[in-house]
This record gives structure tokens, sequence and C-alpha cells, in this order.
């Protein structure tokens, strides 16, 4: 029996990849990535911490909107208070009507990531022509509004059709964050070249652990703790990274953020932080991408440029 293969990368197996070091000799590169979602009112996907009601449906579209209106501004103070670096899978919808975000984004000097339009739809739903302009939309509302052009994009939803990733090269992305395939950057070919796949936690996230799995708010801390310290011894035999996602709505609320506040306390006084990359995943695909031709999986196929 012979299974539909992707062509977009070749195995790789972690055990058999050249060595090498984040900067300054760091072993494990942290990021929490922050998706900051805008939501049709009346309909359209979202969402739900119990069940969808009828439309319009406020009650879940009023707990969504929490997450704009308070979850992101008890973030924004925690990550300022521990010092660390946030990046923000931000609909091109949230941007337009939620200014006071915008400046606090700018403020900071976080990265934005490409998150589409709105959570309301994903791009396998659409034809090429339809996805291509959701891209399109999605990119020049962001780089108009924020000054500078994300180099990064995560589908809504992680959603992806055929072309995607061709799609996201030629509109000038560097990387992606769809593929939880590894726990290093890897090359991935498209038909305008390469674009690098930046490891993205599909487990190590907010509304998987609490609103699929319907696992609690401590559940998800010591998962947190629990993966860095894994991650972390792992990392002293291969450089490895280690990312968190987060929502505004779901970690935003108070009996979660209290735990969410304990893990990062304990990661930031962790005694062998110094062995750790406090990063963003912009910085992580620039840094891959500064290495030597056939370091990061898939580089010595198709190249790094």
């Amino acid at each position: 029996m012979r299974l539909t293969h992707h062509d977009r990368y070749d195995y790789s197996p972690i055990t058999e990849r050249p060595d090498f070091s984040w900067p300054d000799g760091k072993r494990l590169a942290f990021y929490l990535a922050l998706n900051v979602e805008h939501f049709a009112f009346g309909g359209g996907l979202g969402h739900t911490p119990t069940s969808l009601g009828p439309p319009p449906d406020p009650r879940n579209y009023g707990w969504r909107d929490y997450g704009l209106r308070v979850g992101i501004w008890r973030v924004f103070d925690l990550v300022e208070q521990l010092g660390l670096p946030l990046c923000h899978l931000i609909n091109s919808s949230v941007s337009e009507r939620f200014p006071q975000i915008v400046s606090r984004i700018a403020q900071r000097g976080d990265e934005i990531v490409g998150h589409g339009r709105t959570n309301s739809e994903r791009q396998a739903d659409l034809d090429e022509a339809g996805e291509a302009e959701l891209i399109r939309e999605a990119t020049e509302t962001l780089t108009r509004i924020h000054g500078r052009a994300p180099q990064g994009w995560m589908g809504p939803w992680i959603s992806e059709s055929l072309v995607t990733p061709d799609l996201l090269k030629e509109a000038g992305y560097a990387y992606l964050m769809d593929w939880p395939a590894d726990d290093q950057p890897f090359w991935m070919s498209t038909r305008a070249g390469p674009i690098l796949a930046v490891p993205y936690p599909i487990e190590l996230n907010d509304s998987v652990t609490m609103l699929t799995r319907m696992q609690s708010a401590t559940d998800f801390g010591q998962m947190i703790v629990d993966q860095f310290e894994a991650m972390l011894e792992y990392s002293e035999r291969y450089p490895l990274v280690c990312g968190i996602s987060l929502h505004t709505f779901v970690v935003g609320q108070p009996f979660r953020f209290i735990q969410l506040r304990k893990a990062l306390r304990y990661i930031v006084q962790h005694p062998k932080r110094q062995q750790v990359w406090f990063t963003r995943p912009g910085e992580i695909a620039a840094y891959a991408r500064s290495l030597p031709p056939g370091t990061i999986a898939g580089s010595g196929a198709i190249g790094s440029k």
C-alpha cells in the first residue's frame, strides 16, 4: 500500500542532524505565542467553553470578546513584570478595530504573526484565489497598521489547503507555524522556493487543553512546567524550541491566569535559566536561516536562502 505523501519535506530523525546552539551558546529557545482573535457576531466559527447556542449566541460571542476587553491586558502586564518577550498571532480585524491593542504592541516592540482576517473562517474552505486574497488582505492590513510586514504566518484554526505554503512564500513570508512536526525549525519546499517551519505547540495550548480535552487550569500550569523541564533536559543533547500557545479569552480568565502566572514565574526563576533563550518565533527563524547550509533539516536539499 502506498500512502499519499505531501512532498513538502523529507524524513529527518533528530538524532542524525548536526548539533548547533542558539545565540550565546544557549540550548533551549523559549517563546510565548498569544493568539489575538476576533469573531463575527451572529454566526461563523468560534471557540466555546460549553456548547454553541443558536445565533446570535451572545453568551459565546461575549466570552470571546472578554479576551480583547480584559484578558489580553492581564497578559501584557504579566509578561512585562517577568521581562518576557511576546509574539501575537493576530487577526487583521483586531488591528483594524482595536487601536489600544495596536498601541500596546508597538510600545512593547512585540512581534506580530499573520493569523488571517478573523477566526470565523478557515483557509481550507476557500479556493486558491480566495485563499490568496485572504492572505493578501490580512498582510496588507497588518503592514499598514503596525508599520511592518509580518514575516511569519499561522492560519486561523491552523487550517491549510494543499497550496497554502506556496501562497505564503509567494506573498513574501519567511516562515510558517502550521506544521507541529518537530522540536527544531525545518525547511519545507514550495513551488516558489523554500519556506521555514517554526515549531508551534498543538498540545501545550490552552484552548486544546482546557476547551477540547476539558482539562483543568491546574493541569495546564503543570503541563507548562513539565514541558519546560523535559525540554531543558533534552536540549543538553539537541537544541530545541519550546513554545507555549495562549488565547486571550482562555488563559485571560482569572482562575486560569493564576496558573499561568505560577508556571511562568517558575520558568523565569529557574536555576538553569542561563541555558534558555527567551525569544520570539521571528528571531528563531532568522537565526536558523543564518546557520550554515545542512545544519537545519532540509537545507542541504533545498537551500537556506
